[in-house]
């Protein structure tokens, strides 16, 4: 076993025109590469800007509220135990009034699994 802490806010989310917002790299995928894990904190009035998707995109907020929104450009609030996916390539954009944190989950033939 091995505990961490993923919240360290490492560095400051540079592109997209982005304001207030840090990640954490939490893990990848040790063989392929192509998965990766991120931490992300978005703080109040902060915004990741719009990008497109490395491959899918799982963003699962696990604190706080803010909003998402698609290639449409319309904002849809989002908030702790919810997510969204968005295909890759899609362009893509969140923020929040009030700030939260999420689990971004990057990588192909990303799949969400539904209520059984």
């Amino acid at each position: 076993m091995e505990m961490f802490v993923f919240d360290r806010r490492e560095f400051r989310i540079p592109h997209h025109e982005s304001v207030d917002a840090f990640a954490t790299l939490i893990a990848h995928g040790e063989h392929s590469g192509q998965t990766r894990v991120t931490c992300l904190s978005i703080e109040p009035g902060g915004v990741i800007g719009e990008h497109p998707a490395v491959g899918g995109q799982l963003f699962l907020v696990v604190a706080g509220e803010g909003w998402v929104s698609g290639p449409d450009g319309h904002r849809l609030d989002i908030r702790a135990g919810q997510g969204v996916r968005w295909d890759p390539e899609e362009l893509h954009t969140s923020g929040s009034e009030t700030g939260l944190s999420a689990i971004a989950v990057e990588g192909p033939d990303l799949e969400v699994f539904g209520p059984e």
